[in-house]
């Protein structure tokens, strides 16, 4: 008898576990002949909303962690995808890229974490600043995490526009709920395999797929996200992010750019998702008698 194959299922990735969605919905997904590759789980509202609480949860302890451990935790992701290389390319080719394309693609975002991993501890002294006062005091201006990111990845790349999107967002300390490719979300939830295999903690990064159509509105107006990042290129959606984001004053930004280019790595991108905490520090005094004053 002829074996038949064991496909695989893909999921959605939320706080470190691989749920079906929980409308138990579906797309059909298929190659450029009509071969069917998938059924690709259709994410809801309360999908996302899971996704957020996962994030939330874990952004105190990611945004805790030392720098150098977020550095290497990158680092690691990177690892397990150079040993995933093989499978990532021919999930790609499935999906329409040609086999120069697919492994230039998986090869640019292996490095692309490798860049980012490097930026973690160094990023804080590069965007910090001591600042002049008129007083006895240090003043001294910090980058912090903004917190609990929404993304929208690019459509047209199913894993180099996703990954380098999340690897600035996590590298500064961030949590991020992303919404993957619709044509091309193979490739996503493969990625989210890795980040549960390496040491990246449960809900720091969050994958669903789904459509723009049903979840932007949710992404953009929900009040525990505190920025979203908007990566395609429909006017009409950017509107509407802007608009339904001011209502927790959600910093909303369209990072539509071609990321196969070198210039669109680079530590900018991690400092929009940082906040600058400005802090006073008084001078002490110390007199001849050994007094502070």
């Amino acid at each position: 008898m002829a074996r038949i194959e064991v496909l695989k299922t893909y999921k959605i990735a939320i706080g470190g576990q691989f749920p079906r969605t929980e409308s138990g919905r579906y797309y059909p997904l298929t190659a450029k002949n009509g071969t069917p590759l998938a059924n690709v789980s259709l994410s809801s509202r309360k999908d996302f909303r899971n996704a957020v609480v996962a994030a939330r949860g874990a952004f105190g302890g990611w945004s805790g962690r030392a720098a150098f451990n977020r550095g290497q935790i990158l680092y690691r992701i990177a690892e397990i995808m150079e040993g995933r290389k093989a499978q990532f390319i021919d999930e790609l080719m499935l999906q329409g890229s040609s086999r120069v394309a697919a492994e230039k693609e998986v090869t640019t975002s292996i490095d692309r974490l490798v860049y980012y991993s490097g930026w973690c501890d160094k990023y804080q002294q590069s965007f910090g600043t001591v600042n002049p006062v008129a007083s006895s005091h240090f003043n001294f201006s910090v980058p912090e995490p903004t917190g609990v990111v929404a993304i929208v990845a690019p459509e047209e790349t199913g894993l180099l526009g996703l990954v380098s999107v999340v690897a600035p967002c996590i590298a500064g300390g961030n949590t991020c709920v992303v919404l993957a490719s619709e044509k091309r979300p193979l490739s996503s939830i493969t990625f989210a395999e890795v980040l549960a295999t390496s040491d990246v903690p449960g809900g720091v990064v969050n994958i669903l797929t789904g459509t723009t159509k049903e979840l932007l509105s949710h992404f953009a107006s929900h009040m525990d996200v505190n920025a979203l990042i908007y990566c395609r290129h429909d006017d009409a959606e950017k509107t509407m992010i802007v608009q339904q984001g001011a209502g927790n004053v959600k910093r909303t930004m369209v990072w539509a750019k071609d990321w196969t280019k070198e210039e669109n790595e680079n530590p900018y991108l991690l400092l929009d998702l940082q906040e600058i905490k400005t802090t006073w520090h008084p001078i002490e005094n110390i007199g001849s008698s050994g007094a502070k004053y």
